[in-house]
């Protein structure tokens, strides 16, 4: 770190905050910091100055690498938020009169659209201003955004080594970086306990096409609400190791972030939005590695940043408790787990999904849906019409759906979720397989089984028929032909099985979830 060159920097940002700088109209410049970056708010607009830093994992010492930073900033956020990033501007002048847009340049800066800083999702969730829509959203954003990007290509042992090589710097920075703590103790032992199972996991998923250049830092205060639209920015420039990253890693990161926030609910909904329309249940298997290791780096940055004179000891005395918070989650996501396996049971509209929906959030689990698996595995899509595929709901294509569910199950309980399969599941014998899996895996398991009135059935297959909007395409023919042949639940199983009447969309009692968790307390 050059303290020269910084002090420099200092001076100019300084004199950056008389608007006779700018070529465009502006009163008071407002100055916010970041530990590798200014930006000026001035007037519409906001200009981003890296720091003269060598970190490490980045080097912007010279002004040739800032300039190079500044024009990757552009490309790479103008994927996801075209309307902010405007052009790359230099700086002229010197450092104590400076002026904007002039050569030769002394420095460069990023110019932005500005945009209300209390619209940041961190802002906006410690109001409790986030809902599900929102995350629904973000979630197809980030789903979009990360299949239209090109596999990484090179050596998955290089990806994998990588990786493990940048968790090891960030406990050794750490270390340097903050008063002994026990936390960072434990983590560093847990992290090293499976490190050669998570290594083949990393080559794994660089080999299948996983890794991406992605935003590489998505973290809640990355993202604003511009025009009601979650608008994720800011994203990864100076090191494309650390956006070149597997795209479990991007949603764990958030997903981590929003844990830390203390909105479980909120975290578990984007996730599972994200796995449905992704397909990407493999990824889970790396969750708890890569959601600790982004908590690993979230405590660092916050002390680097507390490390930097500028700051105040009040400002450097928050950054620090922040970093032992993000340390404390990380420990946290590394410790085992007791999972569930929970299977719903319930004719068309006896509202299985609502209760899945409703149960993944309350419970912090996975949730998989046999009408959006089924269409996937035929290659369609979760709105898709069936009758462009013939026997999509023969015996054989419902035998070939539950396959994959018992197998994206037992792959998702290895992982340490608690898992939510929504299907009608009216066969014993398609329940028993999953109460086998469960034994086998010596995990509770509950059977949740739905049922409503014809009256409620038919009125709610038909609102869902006129919305058009879910997955399922059974109509009141279908749901009159399941009846007939549903199989009610066995004595054998009434031991583990909660029985719902639902007749009101939407709420749940509390009561339902007292007698769910007694059912499977029962078995741990």
């Amino acid at each position: 770190m050059s303290q020269d060159g910084l002090q420099k920097q200092q001076q100019l940002v300084s004199a950056l905050l008389s608007p006779s700088c700018y070529p465009h109209p502006t009163k008071k410049i407002q100055v916010i910091e970041t530990h590798i970056s200014w930006v000026l708010l001035a007037g519409r607009f906001a200009y981003k100055i890296k720091k003269a830093l060598d970190l490490g994992f980045l080097n912007t010492l010279s002004l040739d690498a800032r300039l190079t930073d500044c024009q990757e900033e552009l490309r790479l956020n103008r994927r996801l938020a075209p309307q902010l990033y405007l052009e790359v501007v230099a700086i002229g002048g010197d450092h104590a009169e400076p002026k904007l847009g002039v050569q030769p340049a002394i420095e460069f800066a990023v110019k932005m659209r500005r945009f209300a800083a209390k619209n940041t999702f961190d802002r906006l969730v410690s109001r409790n201003k986030i809902n599900t829509s929102q995350m629904n959203v973000l979630a197809h954003t980030l789903a979009d955004f990360h299949a239209s990007l090109p596999a990484a290509i090179g050596s998955s042992e290089h990806f994998s080594q990588t990786v493990l090589t940048s968790l090891q710097q960030s406990f050794s920075q750490l270390s340097t970086l903050t008063t002994h703590h026990p936390a960072l103790d434990l983590l560093r032992e847990k992290s090293l306990q499976h490190i050669d199972y998570i290594e083949k996991l990393l080559f794994f998923r660089h080999s299948k096409g996983f890794v991406r250049e992605c935003h590489g830092d998505l973290h809640l205060g990355n993202i604003a609400l511009i025009r009601n639209k979650p608008t994720p920015f800011d994203g990864i420039d100076f090191n494309p190791a650390l956006r070149w990253i597997d795209v479990m890693d991007e949603v764990a990161f958030l997903f981590m972030d929003l844990l830390h926030q203390q909105q479980s609910a909120l975290a578990y909904h984007f996730l599972n939005t994200y796995l449905e329309l992704s397909g990407d249940y493999a990824g889970v298997a790396l969750l708890n590695f890569y959601s600790s290791y982004r908590a690993l780096v979230r405590a660092k940055v916050a002390s680097i940043h507390a490390s930097q004179f500028s700051n105040p000891a009040t400002k450097r005395k928050k950054l620090l408790n922040n970093a032992q918070r993000y340390l404390l989650l990380a420990q946290q996501l590394t410790a085992l787990r007791n999972p569930a396996l929970i299977i719903t049971h319930g004719l068309p509209g006896s509202g299985k999904s609502m209760f899945a929906q409703v149960a993944l959030e309350q419970l912090g689990a996975i949730r998989i849906r046999s009408d959006v698996e089924r269409k996937r595995l035929f290659g369609l899509s979760a709105l898709a019409n069936s009758q462009i595929c013939n026997n999509i709901y023969s015996a054989e294509a419902t035998a070939r759906t539950y396959s994959f569910l018992l197998k994206t199950a037992r792959e998702l309980l290895t992982a340490g979720q608690t898992v939510i399969v929504d299907a009608a599941f009216l066969k014993l014998g398609e329940r028993q397989m999953f109460n086998d899996l469960a034994n086998t895996m010596q995990l509770p398991f509950a059977i949740v089984s739905l049922q409503s009135d014809e009256a409620i059935l038919c009125s709610r297959i038909l609102k869902r028929q006129a919305l058009g909007n879910d997955a399922s395409e059974a109509g009141i023919d279908v749901m009159k032909k399941l009846a007939a042949i549903k199989e009610p639940i066995s004595q054998s199983e009434i031991d583990f099985t909660l029985v719902y009447v639902n007749t009101h969309d939407g709420i749940i009692e509390p009561s339902v979830w007292a007698a769910l968790e007694h059912i499977l307390s029962r078995q741990k």
